[in-house]
């Protein structure tokens, strides 16, 4: 077994060193071959300690490449053998391919921070989740959900985790959620709705309901529950939501809760009012804007498309 994890570590410091350094773009069919290689290595690792360091190691490479695109071709890469494998993945081994996409999902973030952004590297980013054979395409009636729930279940809180590396500028948080909106507005599947409101539209708009905590504090001791309850709403996605904007960091500096609560609000309304919506979408879409709309603002917000476009 000692044997067996000496060559695995080996293996993929071999793929890490060789992408580092390699400058050329990397087929389809190459990419495919590499990720069958990496996903069954990983398959092979039992042991909680040795999963933990193999999926740090393998999403580590994101970083280490020579080239922007040549993180988002592994990244794609990643995706699409995640989605073509996951069918197979027993109930003994899922939890650690969910650590996995955790590890992979950090990295992403950071790969993006690191490239402050970039507008056109965040839009390829998305691309890569909501095209077919990625993990939120929404047209794909053959996409394992429970690989969508676990995506919504972890994002904004790995997007959190990311925020504790000094970004260079604000996190653009509408544009990095869009592909669950979209997901959202066009899934065929109540439950994928359903999962996507409650474990990430829900919990990201009570975070921006709450004003962020002074730096001095009352004692705990003297508080009420409401005011305690209150507290701790505010320090979810703390880190992400003290230094956020909605759309482009180059052109926004970083934005209150409440302005991007609005703006957030703003870019479901939009997303809502679409055609290519679905009904059943559209009805509870509206009805998060209409609970979660501040009291003077008005009734359908004024250019809530152009915001975004």
């Amino acid at each position: 077994m000692q044997q067996d994890k000496k060559t695995r570590d080996k293996a993929i410091k071999g793929v890490a060193t060789f992408l580092s350094e390699n400058t050329e773009p990397i087929s389809k069919p190459e990419m495919a071959k590499l990720f069958k290689g990496i996903f069954y290595c990983f398959w092979m690792s039992d042991k909680p300690l040795v999963q933990q360091a193999l999926a740090s190691d393998m999403a580590e490479i994101v970083l280490n490449f020579p080239t922007a695109q040549g993180s988002l071709d592994f990244l794609r890469g990643f995706w699409e053998a995640l989605v073509r494998e996951w069918s197979g993945i027993d109930r003994l081994r899922i939890d650690k391919y969910y650590l996995l996409i955790r590890r992979f999902v950090n990295a992403s973030f950071k790969f993006l921070a690191r490239n402050e952004w970039d507008e056109t590297l965040v839009t390829e980013y998305n691309s890569i989740l909501t095209s077919p054979g990625g993990p939120l395409c929404s047209h794909d009636i053959r996409l394992p959900s429970s690989l969508t729930y676990h995506l919504a279940d972890i994002y904004v809180e790995e997007l959190n985790k990311a925020s504790t590396d000094p970004f260079p500028l604000p996190t653009p948080l509408v544009t990095l959620v869009n592909p669950y909106l979209d997901v959202a507005a066009h899934t065929p599947a109540k439950l994928t709705y359903q999962r996507i409101q409650s474990a990430l539209i829900d919990p990201l708009l009570d975070a921006l309901s709450v004003a962020a905590p002074p730096q001095d504090e009352d004692d705990e001791e003297n508080e009420g529950p409401a005011r305690k309850r209150q507290k701790t709403n505010a320090g979810t996605y703390d880190v992400l939501l003290s230094n956020a904007c909605a759309v482009n960091p180059r052109k926004e500096d970083a934005l209150s809760r409440r302005e991007l609560k609005k703006l957030l609000l703003q870019r479901i309304f939009a997303i809502a009012s679409d055609e290519k919506t679905r009904d059943a979408s559209r009805r509870k879409m509206y009805a998060i804007w209409k609970s979660n709309a501040d009291d003077e603002d008005d009734e359908t917000p004024p250019n809530a498309t152009s915001v975004f476009s």
